[in-house]
This record gives C-alpha cells, structure tokens and sequence, in this order.
C-alpha cells in the first residue's frame, strides 16, 4: 500500500515535469533534423537510471518487469507506423495525454483511434513469435551503471539548457521505473490495449484494475496542474478534418503497439534499458516513421 501511494505521488510528479518540459518523440525528431539533437538523446536514454529500480526490487523482493526480445521484423514494422501515426498526429504516447491534458480536444480523437487499433489487432492479429532476450543480470546492470556515470560526466560539459532537459528526462525515467514496481502495466497505451480487449472480448477479457485507473489519473492531475501553472490550458474545439486525421493517426499508432509489442512509453521506459534488440529496432523504426510521416506532413500543408 505504501508502494503504490509513493506511486500515486511519482506519477503526479511525472506528469508534471512531462508536461513542463514538453516530453515528445515527434519534437525531438524535429528538433534533430534542425541540428539540435540534444532533446531527442536525452529521450533515448531516459531509461539508464532504472538500475535504481532494479535495486529497490530486489530488497523489497519484486523484480523490475523489464521486456526483452530478440530482433523481428515484426517490431520494425509496427515501430514504423508507430511512428508514422505519431507523426501525423504530432504528438507520440505521453505526449497526446499531456496535449489533451491541455484541452486540445482533438487529441481524444486519438485515443479513440488508440483503442479501435488495438481491438482489430485483437482478433486480426499476425501471428508473432516472440523469442526472449536473455542478457545476464551483471552485464545489463554494469552497462546501465556504466552508461550512467558516462552521462553524469557529460552534464558537466553542458550548457545549462541542455543539462536541465538531460535531468528531467533521467528523472522521469527514474520515476516511472519505480512506479514499474507497483504496477507492470501502468502506461496509457497499456492501459488502453487492456481496455479494448476487454471491450471486444466480452465474457474473457479481464477489465484493468481499478488501481491501474488510479494511477493514470494522477499522471494526468499532474498534467493538468503543470499546464495551468503555465497558463497554457486552452480547450480547443475539434472540426470535422481533426476527426479524420487524429483518428486515422491514432490506428496506425494502435496497431504498430501492438505489433511491436507496446508504444513508445513501453520500449523507451521497459524495452531499450534491458538492451533489447526488438526494443531498439523498434525504436530505430519509430523515429524512421517520425520523420517520413513529418516530411509528409509538410509536403500535403
């Protein structure tokens, strides 16, 4: 109980730093291709410090639920229109919560398209063979400690921008690595692959725990609270173009999750600090997706 109130609490917290720093793939991979990399790395390797994670479960005996693949193509593919759909949608997982924390309303389109995803995916599904990653726990911990000492070093040698953005981002990755802890399936786009299966599945599929609800209120409340100290909630209204493109976004963002085996909150928090090579393909594709969709985007304006 005490674990998951220090979770209700850390994903308030991480909801509002998301919200404040503006936490998105689709950004970062515009801010690249502009010559500012800066963002999008920090996002990359927000996952290292979850070796801390890894140390608070094993003294409270619960083991970090961290997914590992070995390379498909699969998870090239779904990663790709993943990331296409984010594109589209200019906004990845987190980010469409936050924009819709908000008040752009059309940002619920997206989601609606999130779930109608998942739910075809649910009874039209390829079928995936997924062979597990096996990385022994010394070489993963050392290289994750490792790669956080490197990183520490080079805060040093930024600019004062640059090492906020780098701190917020490690600290959003530390907390939702705890949070983990409590609940292996607390990201929205869980969440909402959950709810689906439930929907279409009547009878057999399992409706989430109330507990699961919990916490994505409180990511949001944080969400919310961030954009009003801010004074950029504004409600914006959605008109009947908005419908088609968010929703349109929001199934190919569905169905590439659940192809590659969860959006960008899973392989960025769970998938690539377990060195997963599903994981980092997946993310690979989905930047590949970001930035094809993105030049789309702009040649159809």
């Amino acid at each position: 109980m005490i674990l998951f109130i220090i979770s209700i609490l850390l994903l308030a917290a991480l909801g509002f730093l998301a919200q404040s720093i503006g936490l998105c793939m689709v950004r970062g991979v515009n801010e690249a291709g502009k010559g500012r990399p800066m963002f999008l790395l920090a996002i990359l390797f927000s996952g290292v410090l979850s070796w801390v994670s890894i140390l608070v479960g094993y003294y409270l005996d619960i083991q970090t639920p961290f997914i590992s693949y070995e390379f498909s193509l699969w998870a090239l593919f779904g990663g790709f229109l993943f990331g296409f759909g984010a594109a589209i949608n200019n906004g990845c997982g987190v980010s469409t919560i936050s924009r819709l924390a908000r008040g752009h309303m059309a940002m619920m389109l997206t989601v609606c398209g999130w779930l109608a995803g998942w739910t075809v995916l649910t009874k039209l599904a390829p079928d995936i063979n997924l062979v597990t990653f096996n990385l022994s726990p010394i070489w993963h911990n050392s290289m994750l400690a490792s790669l956080s000492v490197i990183i520490l070093f080079l805060l040093f040698s930024m600019s004062p921008e640059n090492r906020k953005v780098w701190i917020s981002m490690l600290l959003i990755g530390l907390m939702a690595s705890i949070v983990f802890l409590t609940e292996q399936h607390w990201t929205p786009s869980a969440l909402l692959k959950d709810i689906s299966h439930s929907v279409w599945l009547v009878g057999e599929g399992q409706w989430p725990a109330t507990d699961r609800f919990i916490l994505i209120a409180a990511l949001v409340a944080g969400m919310v609270l961030s954009a009003f100290k801010a004074k950029t909630f504004q409600l914006l209204p959605v008109n009947g173009k908005q419908c088609v493109k968010h929703l349109s976004a929001g199934v190919l963002m569905g169905v590439g999750a659940a192809i590659a085996s969860g959006g960008n909150d899973t392989q960025l928090l769970l998938a690539l600090p377990s060195f997963s090579p599903a994981g980092v393909s997946t993310v690979f594709s989905m930047l590949v997706g970001i930035y094809l969709g993105r030049k789309l985007v702009v040649l159809m304006k």
